[in-house]
């Protein structure tokens, strides 16, 4: 047999080393999309229920297509500590909380979309939108990393984000857990708890945290947030594919008095703006109500319900809790 010329064969191992990669990367993809390391559902050969431990980010493709969850809470840390069992008693509907921290309405909207994709008839929507929706950017960019391929309707983006690094960790984590007699699970309505965390960094009256509490908000709007308000729009496109006979309620999160706009200033004028664009948003929507924590009332004044000046503490989220509630009950006894 006659040897290979230097040329020929280094062509020969080039096309069994391309060979070689590609078998392996369609084999890890195949092994991946049948583990389905996020329990996304587009895979049902491993899928056992629970949600194994992970960060809300990932675990909103297992919670949000979880039929057993009829209502939905939508948002970031802002709206985080609101506990789904609080609503679900007081209302009869089982809420998941699908809150993401560091997440703003390009992100929760996906999420949302997600959840309608799953769920084509929710009892109910709750959306929490603070000072993120006020953005004037129509692409309303993230700040954090966010794995928008994970909850895609794209079957080829979900594939690509199939290939990182990070995911192949997460298939052989997921491959772990499946093999153990007790695995160790998330809570299935998706409640996170932040006091105790926050509570680690120090107590809320330490003189440094409050003096950051108390800081006062800048009179001049942020260049940024003073409309256009593109989310608005957003919204409402959103919203048309919710069923008109779904409760929706928007909430405006709570705001510690200090980081409230003075009256009559221009940063004052664009944040009732962007509200009002929000609120409007619902307009087309039969059953919808607004509850507005972001303004002057006699809670956001009491320092001792505040971390900071967005995030609170369990007495005024179960305050904010049974709001809600009782909007979705005025709503349900309209609708009947």
């Amino acid at each position: 047999m006659a040897s290979l010329t230097p040329d020929a064969a280094w062509h020969r191992f080039v096309r069994l080393a391309l060979g070689t990669a590609a078998g392996l990367a369609l084999g890890y993809l195949g092994l991946a999309y049948a583990i389905d390391p996020y329990d996304s559902g587009r895979s049902t050969l491993f899928s056992v229920g629970g949600v194994r431990p992970q960060g809300p980010r990932t675990a909103s493709a297992s919670r949000g297509r979880d039929p057993a969850f009829t209502g939905a809470i939508i948002g970031n840390s802002h709206i985080q500590l609101v506990e789904p069992a609080r609503l679900s008693a007081l209302t009869g509907i089982a809420f998941v909380q699908l809150a993401v921290p560091a997440t703003g309405p390009g992100e929760q909207f996906l999420i949302l979309d997600w959840y309608l994709r799953h769920h084509p008839g929710p009892e109910a929507v709750v959306v929490a939108a603070d000072e993120y929706w006020c953005t004037d950017d129509p692409a309303l960019p993230n700040a954090k990393p966010f794995p928008f391929w994970l909850l895609s309707s794209d079957v080829p983006a979900y594939l690509r984000g199939l290939m990182r690094f990070s995911v192949a960790q997460e298939v052989v984590g997921r491959s772990g857990w499946l093999m153990r007699r007790r695995r160790p699970l998330s809570p299935a309505d998706g409640w996170w708890d932040y006091e105790p965390d926050y509570l680690r960094l120090g107590d809320a009256d330490d003189p440094r945290l409050a003096a950051d509490r108390d800081r006062p908000a800048p009179d001049a709007p942020d260049p940024h947030r003073a409309g256009p308000f593109p989310a608005a729009a957003r919204f409402a496109a959103a919203l048309g594919r919710v069923p008109r006979a779904t409760p929706v309620v928007l909430v405006f999160p709570p705001l510690y008095a200090a980081g409230l706009p003075r009256p009559g200033t221009g940063r004052a004028r664009a944040d009732a703006a962007c509200r009002e664009a929000l609120a409007g948003a619902l307009a087309a929507h039969p059953r919808a109500a607004v509850l507005d924590w972001r303004r002057d009332r006699p809670e956001t004044r009491d320092a001792a319900l505040f971390f900071d000046q967005t995030h609170y503490r369990h007495p005024l989220a179960r305050q904010v809790a049974d709001d809600i509630a009782d909007a979705l009950r005025r709503l349900r006894v309209d609708r009947d």
